[in-house]
């Protein structure tokens, strides 16, 4: 790569490949896809031929296949708007997506260079977030020759190759690890244990709008925090409080921190482990509650489908109230277990499961920030 260094102003990025020294053009996103669109395919269907895209991706199947070849589409309205993917099938597609057909560059390149966009910086007021296809075609988009687009475009296909194997490797170690926490609850029982054995429940602490702080205080792990089979998420969407919390609701390493109440019946229950790793003091919210195990194999419990089905059992509300699960409803839960040699066995071998997705989920994360500040950089 060759960083652009003259003072000179010219109509290029900062960082390109060697010996291209043009500069680029500009057209406005009308001029290079006059067409865009929403999706007109309908609903999905159980036993469709083709795939059906809405908003988030793939929604199910239809036979109404309207769409062929490369093709963008964007999220144009609710809380995924702005979500940009590229699309090369024939598919059908769902009125909540606009379709951007490029007639002058490649659909791949197009895809690159608004992604590093980022159309969210469109979305405005305070309303139903919405984007339209007027608002796009005011884009401006830069472009060089065809060579150098070419090599862009090769280039940010083989990271995002990369990425789709690293994150593949991430969820294949989710579902041994899966695999294995279920094999460990299938071994010959030795006795079955009661929860409120196995350690205790710490409620949340519940405070008001007057305890948030931008300063010092305490940091709230709330429900958006929280990712069954990983850990505690306390780097994001937090809040800070500055009522003094007690000793015993301050989280501990390799507390479970679990969603009690919800608007959605879904989130219930799931639940996440802290691993120690926060500078900052940490509590819970009311909504949430920590189980404080006297065992390191207890975790692994919470992550079973006998867990997920007594949680089930014993939601309360719903269908338009809060749902909710009490300390009781966790306390109570029963849970046939091997001998002690067996549980170590598993829990220090899920342990080892656990680490390795750490650090392939941290590299994950810095192929992500690599290419981040690849599309700044080698786009205007």
């Amino acid at each position: 790569m060759a960083t652009n260094k003259t003072d000179k102003v010219l109509n290029v990025p900062t960082l390109r490949f060697p010996r291209f020294t043009d500069e680029w053009e500009t057209l406005m996103l009308s001029e290079i896809a006059p067409n865009i669109s929403a999706g007109r395919s309908g609903n999905p269907i159980e036993n469709g031929d083709f795939y059906l895209y809405g908003s988030t991706g793939i929604i199910g199947k239809t036979n109404n296949a309207q769409y062929q070849g490369e093709k963008i589409l964007i999220a144009r309205v609710g809380a995924n708007a702005g979500k940009i993917s590229y699309n090369n099938e024939t598919c059908g597609i769902t009125d909540n997506t606009l379709i951007v057909k490029s007639a002058k560059i490649s659909a791949r390149y197009l895809y690159y260079y608004l992604t590093r966009y980022n159309l969210n910086r469109l979305i405005f007021g305070s309303g139903q977030p919405l984007i339209t296809g007027g608002m796009l075609k005011k884009i401006p988009i830069s472009f060089p020759e065809l060579i150098e687009r070419n090599k862009i475009i090769s280039f940010l296909s083989l990271l995002d190759e990369r990425i789709a194997l690293q994150s593949k490797l991430i969820e294949d170690l989710k579902k041994l690890k899966s695999a294995i926490v279920e094999r460990m609850l299938q071994q010959e029982t030795e006795s079955t244990v009661i929860l409120s054995s196995l350690g205790r429940f710490i409620r949340g602490v519940t405070y008001s709008t007057e305890d948030i702080t931008d300063g010092d205080g305490t940091l709230v792990m709330r429900a958006t925090n929280i990712t069954t089979g990983s850990p505690l998420n306390f780097k994001s969407d937090v809040v800070t409080i500055s009522k003094k919390v007690s000793k015993e609701q301050l989280i501990a390493t390799n507390d479970i921190v679990i969603c009690l109440a919800n608007g959605s019946s879904a989130l219930i229950g799931k639940n996440s482990v802290y691993d120690g790793g926060c500078l900052s003091s940490l509590t819970i919210g009311a909504f949430c509650g920590v189980f404080r195990p006297n065992h390191s194999f207890v975790k692994w419990l919470f992550q079973t489908s006998q867990y997920r089905t007594n949680v089930a059992r014993s939601i309360q509300g719903g269908n338009g109230a809060i749902a909710n699960l009490s300390p009781s409803d966790i306390l109570t839960m029963k849970f046939a277990l091997p001998n002690d040699d067996v549980l170590n066995m598993y829990d220090n071998l899920l342990n080892k499961i656990d680490d390795k997705l750490v650090t392939e989920t941290k590299l994950l994360d810095d192929i992500l920030n690599q290419k981040c500040y690849l599309l700044s950089a080698m786009f205007i």
